[in-house]
């Protein structure tokens, strides 16, 4: 088995695609957008992706069956555009491998006359935000400027270092290959145990007006409610050694992106 593979179950050339990606990070914010966005607008699996950098356990589902991690694709004409959403059980469990996993994306994308690239992920604070507040950043200025409205900052250079993972690998990549994209990252609890479904609901929100996706939102109000009136995790303190590099001057509420 190589490091990474792509089999996808059926073939067609799209007129124009966008892809989102979401796959487990700080919140799970990223996966838990990607994963509603399949569900609710019924997305077709086209694709899983492989490799040999895979944890190495199982999970175990509803019907006590064992299921071993998984990276997959799902596809979704929304009017004149086709969605490709990636997401998945985890992330590329190291540097070559997830530069490996992002290029086999961009092949992907090129030969499916990708238009943009959205990546989505979290940032940890140290508290939970009651208002997650959203970053942008990019690898094209025109596209940055399509995402920052409604209070959506393009400032996250003042705020942390790097971009750990794929969401900004990706994004990176796809520069150079000429394929604008955008890295949108909300607010989450910096906790391991935490779900970020509010500030996934605010990627939704952008992510639903931008592209026209029609999406129901109202689904998320009684899991956020639900989620905040039992969450009893107390703050945890900022370790770099478990949560990522920051700027030295970096402010004390954000401790990890990705």
């Amino acid at each position: 088995m190589g490091d990474w593979s792509i089999t996808i179950f059926k073939s067609e050339k799209p007129k124009s695609m966008v892809l989102i990606e979401g796959l487990p990070g700080m919140g799970s914010v990223g996966k838990i957008a990607v994963d509603f966005i399949v569900d609710d607008l019924k997305a077709e699996k086209i694709g899983d992706l492989s490799g040999n950098k895979i944890p190495h356990c199982v999970f175990i589902n509803e019907n006590n069956i064992v299921e071993l991690p998984s990276i997959e694709i799902y596809k979704k004409k929304i009017k004149d555009k086709t969605l490709f959403l990636v997401s998945g059980d985890f992330q590329p469990l190291d540097e070559i491998s997830c530069y490996k996993f992002c290029e086999e994306l961009i092949n992907i994308c090129k030969k499916n006359n990708c238009k943009e690239i959205i990546t989505l992920g979290g940032i940890g604070l140290n508290d939970i935000p009651i208002n997650p507040k959203v970053f942008c950043t990019g690898n094209d200025q025109k596209l940055i400027e399509r995402y920052c409205y409604d209070g959506v900052s393009k400032e996250l250079n003042k705020l942390v270092g790097p971009i750990v993972g794929v969401s900004g690998v990706l994004v990176g990549l796809a520069g150079k290959n000429k394929i604008p994209g955008v890295t949108m990252l909300a607010e989450t609890y910096a906790h391991p145990n935490y779900l970020g479904i509010g500030g996934a609901k605010e990627l939704l929100k952008i992510l639903n007006k931008r592209l026209s996706l029609g999406l129901n939102l109202k689904k998320l109000d009684k899991e956020i409610k639900k989620l905040n009136k039992n969450t009893v995790i107390k703050p945890v303190k900022k370790r770099k050694e478990e949560t990522g590099i920051l700027k030295d001057n970096v402010d004390d509420n954000l401790n990890y992106i990705g």
